[in-house]
């Protein structure tokens, strides 16, 4: 397939090369589980989902580096070439329009935007922020970079924050609750919102796994305080690690600019502000490269049709299989909204959860646990709050030194995803593909559950 392909011929190509899969079709779908000695539904392995964007870089990716190359000058601000290309600017204009905000800062990575947004929201030593006891380490190592201290809450069957838990954690400190959205999926907004608002507590959206996603229209990262993206080699598109900040608030978009830019602000994002109001102070440095904002300059027009593609398959396997008997699928907040990128599935137990993927692998549909995040709280340098220094203040003051991390404090999110099993899904994957999925599942569920 094509890698520089627009989104109305892609999804054509997707469709026509439904011929080409390798499929045993009917034949799978009559016989008993493969793990049985039945024959399995595809002859191969169903192929790896990929990484979604690099899948589709080509000539719009080539000529955007060139013509930094061209140019001379690959730092933003200047250089050596009479004009910069302002590839950078570019796309903070266009991801902007693209996710319905008034502002966007671009940065080196998405682990570089948490600590940005830390910075916009001033959060720092005495204040408690909630996030997720299931997510990746650079939501927890944002806020312990800041001084401030990580407070964790269950997610429920959704993988997402549980709002219910979320509420029962809000002390007089908590400042920030950090939204994730997991493995595609738009978190519970309405209510998680409503008991932010209620309290005037701060709300950072990390949409780093789910960039293209929407809640009831809006964009994700549009309807909390700050949003944030990565672009690294994982995410919807990518230019190989790169990151975003988005916010409506001119003031925290310019103590996010001075942030990641040594306290400075420059007149481009100074004219954005109307001037600016805060003075300097001591920043980090995240500058994007004009190569970096070259390639998403190329890559965001793709992430559209990337995610029709991803959201059409998942929806296909839904509905292919949301009939089957006390079938338990992932809930979702909005299941229009959501990339798509998994189907999961929910079982009695860890038991049955790991025969129904070892029915799965025999049928050649591999099924994995859900990925992509760690349960942090039982990580043994969060554990036992291990930092750059013993006087931290994340873990000195406070209810620093009395709170607790580890198994206890995330029962329910441990079960949860020991529960839990599903199939990626991805961007080229066709009409055959997904009708295999379906019929693996269909074979083994009943087998696996004893439905």
């Amino acid at each position: 397939m094509k890698t520089n392909l627009d989104r109305r011929s892609f999804l054509a190509a997707a469709a026509s090369a439904t011929a080409t899969a390798t499929t045993a079709g009917a034949a799978g779908a009559a016989s008993a589980p493969a793990i049985k000695g039945g024959s399995p539904v595809r002859s191969r392995p169903l192929p790896a989902t990929g990484y979604f964007g690099t899948q589709f870089y080509g000539d719009q990716e080539r000529r955007q580096l060139a013509e930094v190359v061209e140019s001379r000058q690959p730092f933003r601000w200047y250089g050596p070439g009479k004009e910069p290309p302002r590839k950078v600017a570019a796309f903070e204009q266009h991801l902007a329009s693209r996710m319905q905000v008034r502002h966007a800062l671009a940065v080196t990575s998405g682990s570089a935007a948490l600590q940005t947004a830390m910075a916009a929201l001033e959060i720092g030593p005495g204040d408690e922020v909630i996030l997720p006891a299931w997510t990746w380490y650079s939501c927890y190592n944002a806020i312990v970079l800041a001084g401030a201290l990580p407070v964790f809450a269950e997610i429920d069957d959704s993988l997402n924050l549980d709002p219910a838990d979320l509420e029962d954690k809000i002390t007089p400190q908590t400042k920030a609750i950090m939204v994730v959205h997991i493995l595609g999926s738009p978190c519970d907004l309405d209510r998680i919102l409503a008991i932010a608002r209620a309290r005037h507590i701060r709300v950072l959206e990390d949409c780093a796994q789910s960039l293209g996603a929407r809640y009831k229209g809006h964009p994700v990262g549009s309807l909390g305080d700050v949003g944030i993206y990565s672009f690294q080699i994982n995410k919807t598109i990518t230019s190989g690690e790169g990151g975003a900040l988005v916010t409506n608030d001119p003031v925290l978009f310019e103590r996010a600019s001075r942030y990641h830019d040594l306290g400075l602000l420059r007149a481009p994002h100074a004219a954005a502000v109307g001037g600016g109001r805060l003075g300097g102070f001591a920043g980090s440095q995240f500058r994007m490269s004009e190569f970096t904002g070259g390639v998403l300059l190329a890559q965001l027009p793709k992430l559209d049709g990337i995610v029709t593609a991803v959201h059409a398959a998942a929806r296909r396997v839904r509905q292919g299989i949301g009939d089957l008997p006390g079938i338990r699928l992932r809930p979702l907040a909005d299941a229009e909204g959501e990339v798509g990128s998994h189907v999961f599935l929910s079982f009695a137990n860890r038991e049955r959860r790991d025969r129904f993927k070892a029915a799965m692998a025999a049928e050649n549909i591999p099924a994995h646990a859900p990925g992509a995040s760690e349960i942090l709280p039982i990580q043994p340098h969060i554990e036992q709050k291990r930092t750059i220094h013993p006087a931290w203040p994340s873990f000195a003051s406070g209810r620093g030194p009395s709170i607790r991390y580890g198994a206890s404090c995330c029962p329910r999110t441990i079960a949860v995803l020991d529960r839990a099993a599903g199939v990626a899904l991805g961007p080229t994957f066709t009409p055959a593909d997904t009708d295999d999925i379906v019929t693996a599942i269909r074979k083994v569920y009943p087998e696996v559950t004893g439905s």
